[in-house]
């Protein structure tokens, strides 16, 4: 890889226009709302997270890799590793967005940096992203974004146990139709959320692989009915893939536990191990 090309990348900006319609805001409480009330409706607040899916990448059919992604070199840099990973997120939260008002996002790469981690060479490209909606910012965030090799076999991460003594504890059925649906909101043509083959016999996952992003929107979700509001600061990692496999249950774990501050630590599990972390803070817990 060269390196000097990948972090020429490093400094540059892009900027995206988009909205949560209202139709829009009914197909994403469709999918993730789980039964709490009506969707919002146009001037009422939209759901936290909810802005992944007002800027669709629009590339054309042509124009994506083999895993379905936007080929690189655009914005992203042109990384040599085929298997990419929405790693961790950072999130500070202003005034909410509303259903039908125009959003404007600011992009901008931070960093590139090339690693050695424990499975082979790494490269972690950095993003921040500004959000604005008609207020003014709304939403400063933080994307780390791992492209790996594609290793010849599976080889899971060390297993983290569940919180023993959870003060927030659901079941979040998954399954094939939902994977597909999340997809199609994030226009999101990733292959190993939603082509078994392509993801047991080319990327050599056990199963389908449950979105990282749908699984921190379930996380700050339980956090707000938890508390009643939604936090000031939300930051998530994926400490271990969660799969849709043959076999497997067709269920997640969300759960927290709350520290001495009054910051809830939630997590995903399944299988008795957690899939992604991620602490949910308000100004008093700051």
């Amino acid at each position: 890889m060269d390196q000097l090309n990948v972090k020429a990348w490093e400094g540059r900006t892009d900027h995206d226009e988009g909205c949560i319609s209202e139709r829009r805001a009914a197909e994403i409480h469709a999918t993730l709302g789980a039964g709490h009330g009506p969707a919002p409706r146009e001037g009422e607040e939209m759901g936290p997270l909810w802005h992944w899916c007002a800027f669709n990448p629009t590339v054309p059919l042509n124009e994506l890799a083999r895993d379905g992604h936007p080929a690189l070199g655009d914005f992203l840099p042109p990384v040599r590793l085929e298997r990419r990973m929405w790693a961790s997120g950072r999130l500070t939260f202003g005034a909410p967005l509303r259903v039908g008002e125009r959003l404007s996002r600011r992009s901008f790469i931070r960093s590139v940096a090339e690693k050695e981690g424990r499975t082979g060479p790494m490269v972690l490209v950095s993003v921040d992203h500004r959000i604005y909606g008609e207020r003014g910012l709304a939403i400063e965030e933080r994307q780390d974004i791992v492209y790996l090799d594609i290793p010849d076999r599976f080889r899971p991460p060390a297993e983290r146990p569940l919180p023993p003594d959870p003060v927030l504890h659901r079941r979040q059925p998954i399954s094939e139709a939902l994977l597909f649906r999340y997809s199609a909101l994030t226009f999101n043509a990733h292959r190993i959320h939603y082509d078994l083959p392509y993801a047991q016999e080319v990327e050599h996952y056990p199963g389908l692989v449950v979105h990282g992003p749908m699984q921190a929107t379930w996380l700050i979700q339980a956090a707000c009915r938890h508390k009643g509001r939604r936090p000031r600061h939300f930051d998530f990692r994926a400490v271990h893939p969660v799969f849709l496999a043959p076999g497997d249950s067709r269920e997640l774990d969300i759960m927290a536990s709350e520290d001495e501050t009054g910051a809830l630590l939630l997590c995903t599990g399944q299988g008795g191990h957690q899939g992604m972390q991620a602490t949910a803070m308000w100004e008093e817990t700051v």
